[in-house]
């Protein structure tokens, strides 16, 4: 296609946005208010994921050294942990360092662990984290038949109903997020089909003086585009905005942290294209019908 029929087809569209006013806003209003509701919970989507992956991240196994360990079969036991590839830390805390965390964790009631210092009953023992924390379960089987192990701990139960937790929030975000985008394409497609409609005696004199499908479709094509961006970039403004204020108000909620602003750059990207596509594809089912003559 020639660069000046492509800017005639250009010229057209916006011509047509400003031609059919009422209409143009009535298109931009409805992409505009499906995109930030859209926007809002992608927004909230991403955080949800933050907020998992930072509790995930907060599971650890402890491993019980059996009492009476040699030093020597300690330093073996720390070689074989490390050697596991499912593990992304291991850390040695003797029986001497957890009587010294109990102690500061008890801060003003340390007093009752006096006389401990000579008789220290706590066990060396093994911090873990796992790349993957979904496998803590798995790794503590592999762990507790390594030698001198005494015991792993790493809260089963809990664990285990807080990972179902965390995978629930998740895909039911996953398939809100796509349900949302269906309804905004259905939404979005049908108030376009409205514009067109108005303007169905326009296409149907172009087609009969001989223009050809494309060349009737182009203009609409390219206003489709434009009120779907021009749509998205309302709600990414809001979107942006708000969240700024957010991050700057409260950075973070109880133990977690907020994702950061760059999240908006996502979000903005999602908003924009699913904006044109979805504009455009409006207006090529929209302007199919009318062709037909």
């Amino acid at each position: 296609m020639k660069i000046r029929t492509m800017g005639r087809h250009g010229r057209e569209g916006l011509r047509n946005l400003s031609r059919n006013g009422w209409m143009t806003f009535a298109s931009i209003s409805a992409v505009t208010v499906t995109l930030l509701l859209l926007g809002i919970f992608l927004v909230l989507a991403y955080n949800v994921q933050q907020f998992s992956k930072q509790l995930e991240s907060q599971v650890e196994m402890n491993v019980y050294v059996k009492e009476g360990a040699a030093r020597a079969d300690v330093l073996e036991l720390e070689r074989q942990l490390k050697s596991l590839p499912e593990l992304s830390s291991v850390t040695y805390v003797s029986k001497e360092s957890g009587l010294d965390q109990l102690r500061d964790k008890l801060a003003e009631n340390a007093n009752l662990l006096e006389g401990l210092d000579s008789e220290n009953p706590l066990p060396d023992k093994f911090i873990l984290k796992a790349k993957d924390p979904q496998t803590i379960a798995t790794v503590a089987k592999k762990v507790q038949t390594l030698p001198l192990v005494d015991k792993v701990n790493y809260g089963k139960d809990t664990v285990e109903k807080m990972f179902k937790g965390i995978n629930f929030v998740r895909n039911a975000g996953a398939v809100f997020v796509v349900g949302l985008c269906f309804t905004a394409l259905f939404l979005i497609s049908n108030t376009i089909k409205v514009t067109i409609f108005a303007r169905r005696r326009e296409i149907e004199i172009m087609k009969l003086v001989g223009a050809t499908n494309w060349f009737i479709r182009w203009p609409f094509l390219i206003e489709g585009l434009m009120i779907g961006v021009f749509g998205a970039l309302i709600p990414t403004a809001l979107i942006s905005f708000g969240y700024q204020y957010i991050l700057g108000s409260y950075p973070g909620f109880m133990y977690f942290t907020f994702a950061p602003i760059s999240l908006i750059y996502s979000v903005a990207a999602i908003l924009i294209s699913i904006g044109a596509l979805i504009g455009m594809i409006g207006s090529v089912m929209s302007i199919s019908r009318f062709l037909r003559i």
